[in-house]
């Protein structure tokens, strides 16, 4: 991949290069990004684009981080992608679902932001592409599950 590419690649069509909380606008254009996979192909698509997209990035962040000489730099938020689309995908969230995807948003921000756990973990203790990677993978699968624990509320009392 060029560097062209991988600066498109890494900062999700330049939406990390956002004055103000780039993670933020990264994750809001996965959601939008992810409805439209979701509304084109499907759940397991979602997921499994999620897993390529997360192999494909530890490898290019690698060598972005060669290149600028800094680790997780904020404008990359290819890693919002993947953790929104995990979220989305064990959620439940559906093309027509707006509600449940801004309820994977909320949890998902919320567990990327303040970094409990495993999450934090990985954040300070991994380095290169796997822990740009490895939090927000988390931090997905956490809000996937909050998110689905909502679903079933909401399926169950409403």
């Amino acid at each position: 991949m060029n560097q062209a590419i991988r600066k498109i690649f890494l900062t999700l069509f330049y939406s990390g290069l956002s004055k103000k909380a780039p993670g933020t606008v990264g994750s809001f254009v996965a959601l939008v990004f992810g409805f439209a996979v979701l509304e084109l192909f499907g759940p397991t698509t979602l997921f499994l684009l999620s897993l390529l997209i997360t192999i494909i990035a530890v490898k290019e962040i690698n060598i972005y981080e060669k290149e600028v000489g800094t680790h997780d730099n904020s404008e990359i938020v290819i890693d919002e992608l993947a953790g929104m689309w995990i979220a989305m995908s064990i959620g439940g969230v559906m093309a027509d679902d707006y509600f449940l995807g801004f309820i994977a948003f909320i949890f998902f921000r919320l567990f990327d932001i303040w970094k409990p756990s495993v999450i934090g973990r990985i954040d300070r203790d991994v380095g290169g592409g796997m822990g740009v990677m490895g939090d927000d993978v988390v931090a997905g699968i956490f809000a996937g599950l909050c998110t689905a624990l909502v679903n079933y509320l909401i399926i169950t009392f409403i």
